[in-house]
């Protein structure tokens, strides 16, 4: 696939084949792509936790909130969550805070993931003293997002923001079908200027 079709394919899955384990090579391989990108300064402050254990995923999702604009829908049921986890972390002793270093190491996984005919999702919304404890992480570890991943149980489709520029049509939604859609601006609404 192409890179437009890859970056189109790249989006946030919330319904998996939790059936389909995910091996420990795969996060690794994940991350080892993440740790090659770009960093502020180079400082490279991000750590993470790798996790694809039955116990340690059920563990890791017990912190977890899905789907804000979903307001029905409590999250992934039993048979339908991520078969495996990265928790990104920022080390504090590195670096006192993050800046755009965790965005790019995750989208970088995103990438990676969807060219393995993966899916995943970035987390923010995170019970993180909660998380911190079950992994036993010490206080300069900083819990950034979370990394949800397997193989997807969903299709997912762009839509237009319809109409332009309208507030309210930027939520995601799913049909009766239970496509999920996600609204897009368009070109002419998000470029300000253009000098060719």
């Amino acid at each position: 696939m192409d890179f437009r079709d890859l970056v189109l394919r790249t989006r946030s899955v919330r319904r998996f084949v939790e059936a389909d384990a995910l091996g420990g090579e795969v996060l690794e391989s994940l991350v080892d792509l993440a740790r090659q990108t770009g960093s502020a300064a180079n400082k490279q402050p991000l750590k993470y936790v790798l996790s694809a254990s039955r116990a340690m995923n059920e563990a890791i999702f017990g912190c977890l909130a899905w789907a804000a604009y979903l307001k029905d829908w409590p999250g992934p049921g039993p048979g339908e969550r991520p078969a495996g986890y990265v928790v990104m972390l920022g080390d504090t002793t590195i670096a006192a805070e993050i800046d755009c270093d965790h965005g790019v190491a995750a989208q970088t996984i995103m990438l990676g993931a969807t060219a393995l005919g993966l899916g995943g999702c970035m987390l923010g919304a995170i019970d993180r003293a909660r998380l911190a404890q079950v992994l036993a992480l010490p206080e300069t570890l900083k819990i950034e997002l979370v990394l949800a991943l397997g193989r997807p149980a969903e299709t997912i489709v762009l839509d237009p923001l319809v109409p332009p520029g309208a507030e309210g049509n930027i939520r995601y939604w799913r049909d009766a079908t239970g496509v999920h859609h996600v609204p897009k601006r368009g070109m002419d609404e998000i470029v300000v200027a253009r000098y060719a």
